[in-house]
């Protein structure tokens, strides 16, 4: 039973549109109309307003967080079925038609909590890329290949099997930003714009 609770909560947890409520509360519309029609921080920081960008990156990322500590209430493992669960809430959310963000900054929140090594790793090579190349896509996937191995190499191996199977997900979530990168058509993003 508190297996099924931990990923009730999760879903549930995951499934809260941040990305979306703000920026309908800001009165910019529906954040889904612009950009790649996502839901996430990197789709609302192209309404220009980092301010709002950097809460949906706070709240996604600390709803993640927040599922794997509420699982741990009742152990380990139901700790990593809440932090598959909210990942899968932000990904395809109830309601929302189950079609919400890509899972990176969840993903993230999550990887804090069950190995925060790891963590630390695949941001800093988000970051790196994103710097360097200025496509999100392609550094959430960098971020999410790298993940895989390191996990492999520095947690056990559910743990390992969990963060893999997030980051495959976060990947499959990017294949229309994997076909525009190899087109050439991915649109950049911007560190500078106000």
């Amino acid at each position: 039973m508190s297996y099924v609770i931990a990923i009730v909560i999760g879903y549930l947890l995951g499934s809260i549109p941040f990305g979306l409520l703000l920026t309908r509360l800001a009165g910019l519309g529906d954040v889904r109309n612009i950009g790649s029609g996502s839901i996430g921080a990197t789709n609302v920081l192209r309404t220009g307003n980092k301010t709002l960008a950097a809460l949906t990156l706070a709240f996604d990322l600390g709803k993640g967080l927040a599922a794997v500590l509420i699982g741990a209430i009742w152990g380990p493992m139901p700790a990593l079925a809440a932090a598959g669960a909210v990942t899968v809430g932000h990904m395809f959310p109830i309601w929302l038609g189950f079609r919400g963000g890509k899972g990176v900054a969840t993903a993230l929140g999550v990887l804090l909590v069950i190995a925060w090594p790891v963590a630390a790793i695949a941001f800093a090579l988000w970051l790196a890329t994103a710097v360097i190349f200025q496509y999100s896509s392609l550094a959430a996937l960098v971020a999410a290949v790298a993940s895989i191995v390191l996990a492999v190499v520095m947690t056990d191996p559910a743990r390992a099997a969990l963060i893999a199977g997030i980051a495959l997900l976060v990947i499959l979530r990017h294949h229309q930003n994997i076909r525009r990168l190899i087109a050439g058509t991915e649109s950049r993003i911007s560190f500078s714009r106000g």
